[in-house]
């Protein structure tokens, strides 16, 4: 087998395409800390950091998960369970991605040389929670919520609420689309008792939850754009942000989920990258 078969297969595993959801927050948490354009290096290491961050988290996500993924049709032929990669090269991948992770960390502010290891614990705890109980949609948000908040303070050492806000709208956020996300496996879940809020509460539950989540998130980008000092702007992207949120949830309902794909896939990567085009604009105007 070629050795060049198996940075495609990593790139797979993590799916790399999917950094579009939580690299631009990271983004909006840098450009607002200093409300203006953060130096090249502090860029530069924000984003291996969140690289490395979210490679390390898919990778345990994808370990842990293998035996639950080899049970399920729709997961059955990703890297691990179908052989492409052995756990003993996910595990050296996750190695390597703690350390490119720890590498940039400590090109920052000394604060996230302390909070390293909260991203961490989150990512290890992640997987199990679907065991345990139907809350994990929101671990995981809370887990992808960080990102605006540690590039926040990576770059000015200081963790206000404003940050705090921006952090968590996009914890509910991506735990809203994760609820759209779990529909998929609603029936593989149920067999092997794994939980979720659509397990415990019905696809109606789900669609709730989501719509509820996802009002939170318009409302906390609005509480943090009122506590610093943006332009008009910004408050155009917090439209557009309610705007495609709506029409997300437009594009499935219960009973109908074929274009299930395109509300979490691509209306989620545009919301991501058209948020952050209009926070750069602010702060640039």
């Amino acid at each position: 087998m070629s050795a060049l078969a198996y940075p495609a297969r990593f790139a797979r595993l993590v799916k790399l395409e999917h950094t579009v959801f939580a690299l631009p927050f990271a983004y909006v948490g840098a450009f607002l800390a200093v409300d203006a354009v953060p130096s090249a290096h502090d860029l530069f290491w924000i984003t291996v950091a969140m690289v490395g961050a979210r490679s390390l988290a898919m990778g345990l996500n994808r370990l842990i998960d293998a035996g639950l993924d080899a049970r399920n049709p729709r997961t059955a032929r990703r890297e691990l369970p179908s052989g492409l990669l052995s756990p003993a090269q996910v595990l050296v991948f996750c190695a390597l991605s703690l350390a490119l992770f720890l590498v940039a960390v400590y090109q920052l502010d000394p604060l996230v040389h302390w909070l390293w290891p909260i991203p961490v614990v989150g990512f290890v705890i992640y997987p199990y929670l679907k065991r345990w109980t139907w809350l994990c949609h929101l671990w995981l948000g809370a887990v992808d919520g960080l990102a605006p908040i540690g590039a926040w303070a990576a770059i000015t050492g200081t963790i206000p609420w404003e940050a705090w806000g921006l952090g968590g709208a996009v914890a509910l956020w991506v735990a809203g689309f994760d609820l759209f996300y779990s529909l998929l496996d609603l029936e593989i879940d149920r067999s092997q008792r794994l939980q979720s809020i659509a397990v415990r509460f019905g696809e109606r539950g789900a669609f709730f939850g989501a719509r509820l989540f996802h009002l939170g998130t318009v409302a906390l980008l609005v509480a943090a754009g009122l506590g610093l000092d943006v332009g008009v702007l910004y408050w155009f992207g917090v439209a557009v942000v309610a705007g495609l949120l709506a029409h997300e949830h437009s594009l499935v309902r219960p009973g109908d989920l074929r274009r299930l794909d395109t509300a979490f896939f691509t209306m989620n990567g545009v919301i991501s990258v058209a948020f952050f085009a209009f926070v750069l604009a602010d702060v640039l105007a």
